[in-house]
């Protein structure tokens, strides 16, 4: 169980064959100690970015966990706590690498997209009418150039 409530990753489960590719991402009856903790998920919806280096964020909620996969292309996610900004999470999934995303309330987060016509599908224990009003919005930048790929 994540008791600290921190942003963490699973590594999804990828299963292909010759008729193609299946990928639960979220499994209630794998992941109990995590869906507990959020509860009911109340909204499915996908995002996508046309081209790479867009950025979606900083968001951050009081109340809302989000649980996001890749499902083509490539993305960089960050979570920062507004509170501590030196306590920040940093993740990359792409669907050759898929690793599902959870990010519990309280922490700021956003995400860039590395590739053309990057996909994502995102859940959420709120409606969206539920997550409008506790919604916070930052600017990408606030915590510096966090979204640099750097060479290593």
């Amino acid at each position: 169980m994540n008791k600290n409530k921190t942003p963490f990753s699973i590594d999804t489960e990828i299963f292909s064959d010759d008729r193609g590719t299946f990928a639960p991402f979220f499994d209630v009856a794998r992941h109990k100690d995590i869906a507990s903790e959020i509860g009911v998920i109340k909204r499915v919806y996908y995002v996508h970015n046309h081209v790479p280096n867009v950025i979606r964020g900083f968001h951050y909620h009081k109340k809302e966990w989000k649980i996001f996969t890749v499902v083509s292309g490539a993305a960089k996610f960050l979570a920062v706590n507004p509170e501590k900004p030196e306590e920040r999470y940093l993740f990359v999934s792409s669907e050759r690498k898929n690793r599902t995303i959870v990010i519990p309330p309280k922490f700021a987060n956003g995400w860039m997209s590395l590739e053309n016509n990057t996909v994502l599908v995102c859940a959420s224990n709120l409606t969206t009418d539920e997550s409008r009003v506790d919604d916070k919005r930052f600017d990408p930048f606030t915590w510096g150039d966090v979204w640099l790929v750097k060479g290593r």
